[in-house]
């Protein structure tokens, strides 16, 4: 069979759809996990937060198909990648899920029973599911810039020499927080709109405002950290773009600063980190002004920016090894193979306009401001 599209071309396709992804779930599920991170801070009476939650009710259970998406690209097309990190991250993975099952129990059971103290209970479940998965997300982001403690033998068997708690250091940790803070910005950005104006509304912008101000200075502290610790791998030798995938087949080796070395070679890609820092004082105009779709084009806007950062700063690598170097996972060593990648693209090319189609029509369908009196008077909400 011929294939129209040679393999570097594939791998740098599919690179890009990773990132398409990554950011599709963060921009949608991610604001319901924003959402259910700030409610027991922005909604205090019982009425109050059956406002909040049902401004992402709705929406989230559609929203996983992103995350689902997600896993099922890294699975099929970064073969190698999937191996590693669910591997290697299984504990946070067992996390984050565990977090992610209290959901949808905390939605069904939540309004079952009329009792002041089950409520809240099944609340304070809905900010783990929010505040759980946004922090383990962002320490995973972290670890990768810093490199996972993984090798490959020579038979391509891996071992991983990390534990659960060596993945939370002060720069992870710092990631976790500007996950934290980026998500629940967006959340903060998606209430704006999806809300009546009131005391909810009120606080909602007093916080995101703190969150606004919190991703920039943890995005910049960010950076000076990468840049001073000198994170970063480089290619050596020859590369072998449309070879087969094999990491002990091409060479990396530890290169200070090599996480900034794609900005020089590439100026556009200042534009990532560039939104990431304009994002969030986009959305604070529109707190001050306001302005609800302002408020959430700016946090849609920092979300990516911040994401296509570090996808843009690392590439080629995807997963580099902090213990050797040489077992490094990128673009050209550890994809699936030619007629894979393609075969997929076909389907991806087929279905994820559909699933953006059906995200687009669910958010107009269900589209306007939620209002107390809907919360008291709608027997379909939670």
């Amino acid at each position: 069979m011929h294939i129209p599209l040679d393999y570097e071309t594939l791998r740098v396709i599919w690179w890009a759809l990773l990132g398409v992804l990554l950011i599709g779930f963060a921009l949608t599920d991610g604001y319901d996990l924003g959402v259910g991170a700030l409610l027991p801070f922005v909604a205090r009476t019982d009425q109050e937060r059956r406002l909040v939650i049902n401004a992402i009710a709705p929406h989230w259970e559609g929203h996983q198909a992103w995350f689902i998406l997600g896993g099922g690209a890294i699975f099929a097309a970064w073969p190698f990648v999937y191996a590693v990190s669910f591997s290697g991250f299984y504990l946070a993975m067992f996390l984050v899920l565990a977090a992610l099952i209290l959901r949808p129990v905390a939605f069904k059971y939540r309004s079952k029973h009329a009792d002041a103290a089950w409520r809240n209970r099944w609340d304070w479940a809905l900010f783990v599911g929010g505040f759980v998965p946004a922090l383990v997300f962002g320490v995973a982001v972290g670890n990768v810039l810093v490199g996972a403690p993984f090798r490959f033998d020579s038979d391509l068997r891996m071992t991983y020499e990390g534990t659960l708690l060596g993945l939370f250091t002060p720069f992870t940790l710092l990631t976790g927080l500007l996950s934290v803070a980026m998500l629940a910005l967006h959340g903060a950005g998606w209430l704006a709109v999806k809300i009546e104006e009131g005391v909810v509304l009120t606080r909602t912008r007093a916080i995101a405002r703190i969150a606004a101000l919190a991703s920039i200075a943890l995005f910049l502290i960010g950076g000076v950290m990468v840049a001073k610790g000198g994170m970063g791998l480089a290619l050596t030798g020859a590369v072998n773009t449309q070879g087969p995938s094999n990491p002990l087949m091409s060479a990396s080796v530890a290169a200070p600063g090599g996480w900034l070395a794609n900005y020089s070679g590439h100026p556009w890609m200042v534009l990532a980190p560039v939104l990431g820092l304009l994002g969030p004082l986009v959305a604070l105009v529109g707190i001050v002004k306001r302005s609800g779709a302002l408020n959430l084009i700016g946090t849609a806007l920092a979300t990516t920016g911040i994401i296509a950062t570090v996808g843009l700063s690392m590439f080629p690598f995807i997963l580099p090894s902090s213990i050797d170097p040489r077992s490094s996972l990128t673009v050209w060593n550890a994809s699936s193979s030619h007629m894979t990648l393609f075969i997929m693209l076909i389907v991806t090319v087929i279905f994820l306009p559909m699933v953006l189609g059906y995200t687009a029509w669910v958010m107009k369908m269900l589209g306007g401001r939620i209002t107390l009196r809907d919360v008291q008077t709608n027997p379909d909400f939670y």
